[in-house]
């Protein structure tokens, strides 16, 4: 009777509650479900132990307490339907929830499936990460990724995994997964992308019906990369760093025939940030021209960079951070560096190359790097 109670009294503070409360009505109707889920234990119980009879016993007798005891069992029969209630709008929860994390990307919604994954070429599939537990709740559960491809591509698929922060049991996809190991909103180094797409070649060429599919997190940035130089798309939706190792690979495909190429030491120089009014780093030399709005940053004994480098700039200055928590930061690889200058403009540079970011850095603004040799 207690629970009873205490159950009417949350569902009506939770019918009470501003839609703003979320954390409260969250705590109200974890509550509620637990008493739900008590009464269901209760009555499996019963069933159990008394058989079916007893569900159709409240029936038999008409005496007060007994009229009582049949109020009291037609409230548990509310209370068992509304955990049927709420498990439905979970479920429907959960479905809304995976269809606003994928954003605007196309998703498979057709065969009993809706999930964030789409066919990029009738063998390249791109998807989001396949997730277990809580994860699962917003993006690809992982039974329903290993359901589709098993369904769609019986013993015919590899999955490529390019998150360097998470895995998963490989028995899922029968231990048919190849991870690439690469950091979020970053780009592989060029030996590792030679050595994904050359596992993509010997495993697509096994068979004709074999295909692949390749993920990330979120199915964007990093397979994004890597769909582009697998099949070697020619439409580049994007630019910053991916579209530049995009180019890089193209580069290799037809001038080194999928080899590295030759390596080659340089220092930084200098950077010279066009089109800023204030920044503030720990260098050795900042010089400020005002007169074409530029900033020229000179390194004393530079480090002898080669291969992939990565420059990340701080600032303690009002600069807004965005993704790898600072303002702005690019990738660019030694070899391919011509006249001993990397002129990078804001379309290039990560971070501000969104649009929400154009409010900060003008379309003027741009970084130069300037190298010497060693």
């Amino acid at each position: 009777v207690l629970l009873i109670i205490v159950d009417i009294i949350v569902v009506i503070m939770d019918l009470a509650i501003s839609e703003k409360k979320r954390g409260i009505r969250e705590i109200l109707e974890g509550v509620s479900l637990a008493i739900a889920l008590f009464f269901l234990i209760d009555v499996l119980l019963r069933v159990f132990v008394e058989g079916l009879n007893f569900v159709f016993s409240f029936m038999v007798n008409l005496t007060l307490p007994s009229r009582m005891v049949t109020l009291l069992r037609v409230l548990r029969i509310v209370i068992l339907i509304r955990i049927f209630r709420l498990a439905s709008q979970k479920k429907q929860l959960e479905v809304v929830t995976r269809r606003m994390v994928s954003e605007n990307k196309r998703r498979y919604m057709k065969d009993g499936f809706d999930l964030d994954l789409t066919y990029v070429t009738d063998r390249i599939i791109a998807m989001s990460f396949p997730s277990s537990g809580k994860q699962s709740f917003y993006r690809n559960p992982i039974e329903e990724v290993a359901r589709f491809l098993d369904t769609k591509h019986k013993d015919h698929y590899k999955v490529y995994n390019l998150c360097s922060e998470k895995g998963y049991d490989p028995k899922y996809f029968h231990y048919r997964v190849e991870r690439i190991f690469i950091d979020d909103h970053n780009v592989p180094a060029l030996e590792d992308m030679l050595k994904f797409t050359a596992s993509v070649r010997e495993w697509i060429n096994q068979d004709e019906k074999n295909i692949i599919a390749i993920h990330c997190k979120g199915g964007k940035g990093r397979t994004f990369l890597c769909v582009h130089v697998t099949n070697y798309l020619h439409t580049i939706l994007i630019l910053t760093t991916l579209s530049r190792y995009v180019g890089y690979y193209e580069i290799l495909k037809n001038k080194y025939n999928l080899k590295l190429p030759p390596e080659r030491q340089l220092k930084i120089k200098n950077l010279k940030i066009h089109s800023i009014h204030v920044l503030l780093c720990s260098v050795t030399q900042l010089f400020f021209d005002s007169e074409n709005d530029s900033v020229v940053i000179g390194l004393e004994d530079s480090p002898v960079i080669s291969g992939d480098v990565k420059v990340r700039f701080e600032s303690h200055s009002a600069l807004p951070k965005g993704y790898d928590d600072c303002p702005f930061f690019f990738w660019f690889h030694t070899s391919f560096i011509e006249n001993n200058r990397l002129y990078l403009p804001r379309n290039e540079l990560d971070n501000p190359h969104k649009s929400k970011m154009w409010k900060v850095y003008s379309e003027m603004f741009a970084v130069e790097v300037n190298f010497l040799e060693p």
